[in-house]
This record gives structure tokens, sequence and C-alpha cells, in this order.
């Protein structure tokens, strides 16, 4: 029987041997083979058509089935209906097209399958990661006393960044130590501030760590798009007239629609000036930490106590891969745990070093591997050019909309999104009309699979979106895009009116 088992695991043997290289070289040839007959980034097939193959897909078998066969629903059901998202028409969301180095590492990582939690789990992997942190530290100019953790994503490092500010503020404001005694009722008055476009995981965030969405204080905006220093200054303020105890500020370096990245010197100095923990939200724009043209923009990242980067956006690796970083590492102890099974705390003693102590993980992938793959093969100064690459795409797309009169753009581009909206030529001024047709622009792109662009609301108003991160895009494609926009806008109005004409005559 165990002869059976054989061919289905990685191990010195022939059977395993052959089993591998057959099942992954199928696999790559299915990948492979999609890129050419992919020409478009969706297949634009309606939702219960998927649904129902999928459902028929997943007749599990009590036999095995043929590889071959599995390969081809693989290939017809999944491959055919998901988003490619490396096609440069896929332009919705902050969802990168990963590197082919990424890739690779995704393979050493599956097969190791090691498990960052421990180093006796990760001899080599934990050090790996450890130095990928130091790497990082130092580009974004914190000092030795510095650290930092791979995390799944934005969402996950956002939250360890309130989980520690919580913690520390209810140490010195309360004299609690909340992993021992929990919350106390003081804890009620603790607020946070962050800007209206700041990203929804500060509420998500506030209400898992017991404070509630209604401690979270949404900060005016500039005409950038930026948190307001003064507006913030004066809410703490009201805040503390109200006997209510602000003790942290998140600044977004990179927000979800706009792009804009928040003065970060100027809150720095109101974090400062008002004891408040000060975290810095560059899930999006961290990668400009390696950018040519537009460093300067993050240069002010080494002032944050706590910054969130996300490598599965402007790094291009595939999911899941961010990053948290503290200023002091020290401020780690905050949710350090030893457990006797895994990290004893003998291990410290010994300079044995555990991730698992600065971390809301226990199981955690090798994802560093990927970033080390991916700047060893590349280097950082061609990857540099290709974040700017970009950002100047974006900027000219920008232009191309400007230009056309029946778009309005409401963001010069900071990084690489830019939004704007389709003005109809009849009833220009009545909203809801406009709406109606930005809407059904989205929804007739999305149905051909010819384009995906995403859409949001700014001032109660929809607007389009191209999230612009694929650098295999060109100037060439925006203009091809935004005609379609264009035309298909005026059939939407000319339908629209026709439709209006027939029933009012019909009345």
């Amino acid at each position: 029987m165990i002869a059976n088992f054989a061919q289905w695991f990685l191990h010195p043997s022939d059977e395993s041997k052959i089993m591998y290289h057959t099942i992954m070289e199928k696999v790559v040839s299915l990948i492979a083979d999609q890129t050419t007959r992919t020409n478009k980034p969706f297949s634009g097939a309606p939702r219960e058509e998927i649904e129902s193959r999928v459902k028929e897909m997943l007749n599990i078998p009590f036999a095995a089935q043929k590889m071959d066969d599995v390969m081809e629903e693989v290939q017809n059901v999944i491959a055919r209906n998901s988003l490619w998202v490396s096609h440069p028409s896929a332009m919705a969301h902050l969802h990168c097209p990963p590197l082919l180095p990424s890739l690779a590492a995704e393979v050493v990582i599956n097969a190791l399958n090691q498990s960052m939690d421990s180093w006796d789990q990760s001899p080599a992997a934990t050090y790996v990661e450890a130095e990928l942190i130091k790497f990082f530290t130092k580009r974004i100019g914190y000092s030795h006393e510095s650290d930092g953790v791979f995390t799944t994503g934005g969402t996950q490092s956002n939250y360890m960044g309130l989980l520690l500010a919580r913690n520390k503020a209810c140490q010195i404001n309360f004299s609690v130590h909340v992993q021992e005694e929990g919350l106390p009722v003081e804890a009620k008055r603790l607020r946070i501030l962050c800007s209206e476009h700041a990203h929804f995981t500060v509420q998500k965030s506030a209400a898992q760590l017991g404070l509630g969405t209604n401690a979270v204080i949404k900060v005016a905006a500039n005409d950038k798009h930026q948190l307001c220093a003064d507006d913030a200054k004066e809410k703490i303020e009201q805040l503390r007239q109200q006997g209510l105890l602000p003790f942290m500020i998140v600044a977004t370096a990179g927000t979800t629609d706009f792009g804009s990245i928040d003065c970060l010197s100027d809150i720095a100095k109101l974090a400062n000036e008002e004891q408040l923990w000060f975290h810095v939200d560059a899930a999006y724009g961290g990668a400009l930490l390696f950018s040519h043209q537009y460093e300067h923009l993050v240069r002010d990242l080494c002032l944050a106590d706590s910054i969130t980067i996300d490598f599965h956006k402007l790094y291009y690796q595939s999911i899941s891969c961010g990053a948290f970083f503290v200023k002091h590492k020290r401020d780690f102890q905050q949710i350090a745990y030893h457990a006797d099974y895994l990290n004893p705390e003998e291990d410290r003693e010994d300079g044995i070093m555990n991730l698992v102590e600065k971390s809301v993980q226990t199981t955690k992938r090798f994802d560093a591997l990927k970033l080390v793959m991916t700047f060893k093969l590349m280097g950082t100064d061609l990857f540099g050019e290709m974040v700017d690459y970009t950002i100047n795409l974006a900027k000219e797309t920008a232009g191309l909309l400007k230009n056309e009169p029946c778009f309005e753009v409401l963001n010069e581009p900071e990084l690489n999104a830019v939004l704007f909206r389709y003005l109809p030529s009849h009833h220009r001024h009545d909203q809801r009309y406009a709406d109606e047709i930005n809407l059904e622009l989205h929804r007739t792109f999305y149905q051909s699979g010819e384009l995906v662009i995403a859409k949001t609301k700014q001032g109660g108003k929809v607007y389009l979106k191209f999230t612009m991160l694929n650098p295999l895009n060109t100037i060439g494609n925006m203009e091809t895009h935004i005609e379609r926009i264009k035309q298909a806008g005026e059939k939407i109005e000319k339908e629209q009116g026709e439709t209006q004409y027939e029933y009012s005559v019909h009345c």
C-alpha cells in the first residue's frame, strides 16, 4: 500500500521525481498556453455560466482521474474564466502582474513548505527574512534599533500598527498591561485620527481591537487629497476638551483611490508635539523607496513609529506578501508570547531567533524569498525604473483625458491611479444621469472582457479608475482605451435618449 503513496510526495525516489517533473511541467505549460490564448483580461462569461461550470467541475471522484483530464478542466473552467491580472488592460484594483522571479520563488516556497514561526522549522529561511528586514529598515532610514516582520499584507500590517499602539497607550495612560489584564474600561476614551481617504482597515482594526469604529476620527483632506495637519490639530484639541484621549495618527503613502501621499513630515511633527503614535500605511507607495524620480515623496517614512508595506502591489510579488516595520524593536514586546513547545524563553537566552515573537500569526510563509530572488535576478535599479515608468504613464494618461471635453479628471497622479468620469453631452449637470452612464460604462467593458477598470465614489459621484500597475502597458494602449470609452459613452447616451423619446411618445 505504501508504494501507492510514494509518487505523491517529494522524496528521493524515481516515482517521486517523475511525478514532480510531470505535474510541474503540465502546470507550466497550462499557464504558458493561457498567455497565448488570452487576448483580453477576462473572458466576459456571465456569472451564472462560471458558477455552473465550477459546480460541475467540483464533482469530487472516488477514484483518481487522468492527469490530462484534470489539467484540461483547470484550463477551461478556472484559468479561462479568471481575471488575467498580467494583461495590460487589467486596470481595476491594486492587483499587480507578478514578476517571473516571484513565481519561481513560489515553487521553492511551496516545495519546502516551511513554517516561519520558529527557527527549528525554518533554519535558513528565518535568517533570510531577518536580513531582508534589515535591508528594508536601512532603506527606510531607520536605525539599528528598528525591526520588522513579514505579513500577509496591508490589512494585517495596519492591524499590527493599531495593536501595538493601543497596548502601549493603555500601558502609558492607564498602567494596564492589556495582554494579561485585558482592556480597561477607560479604553473607550481612546481615539485614532486618519484621513478621510485612509484605508478602511483602520476602522476594521479598531473594531477588532475592541475600540470600536467610533474611535476612528476622520480628518479632512486638502485639495491634493492629503491629510490636513491643521484640521488634525483642531480635532485633537476638540477631543481632549471632550475628555477623550487621542493616542495615534495614521498617515497614508498612496491612498487606494487617488494614490495620494500625505505630507509625512508635517504629520510627524504634529504626532511628536501631541505625543501620538505615528503609523504610515505605505502599502501602495512603499515601492517608491527604490524609485529614481519619486523617492523624495517617501523620504520621511523614517519618522514613523510603524510602517505598512505591501509587496503584492507595486513590488509585483505574488499574493500574499507584505511587511510591518517598527522604529523601535522593543515595541514588539507588546505582543510577545512564549509557548514552551514553540519559542521557550531559554531560546532567546541562547540567541535563537523565533519570528513568532513579533507576529500575530503562528504558521507563516517564507515570502521573503520572493523579494530576494526578484532583487537578485533583476536588480533594484531596473525595479526602480519600472515603478517610475508606470507613474509617468499614469501622468500622461491623465493628460490625454484632460484633452477630451467629455471627461473630468479628479486627480493629478502621484502614483499610478487616475480617477475620471465621463460627462454626457446632454444633461451634463444631472448627477444621477451622469452616474448611470458611468456605471453602465463599467459594466459594459467588464462584460466584454476587453478592459477591466474600477468604479468608486467621491463626493457622492460615481467615478471610473485606471489603476496602472503594469509596466507592459503603453500610451498607445491608453489612447485606444480612452477612445473606446468615449465612443461607448456616446452610444449609451444615444440609446438612453432614444428610450426616453419612445417612452414619452408612448405616454
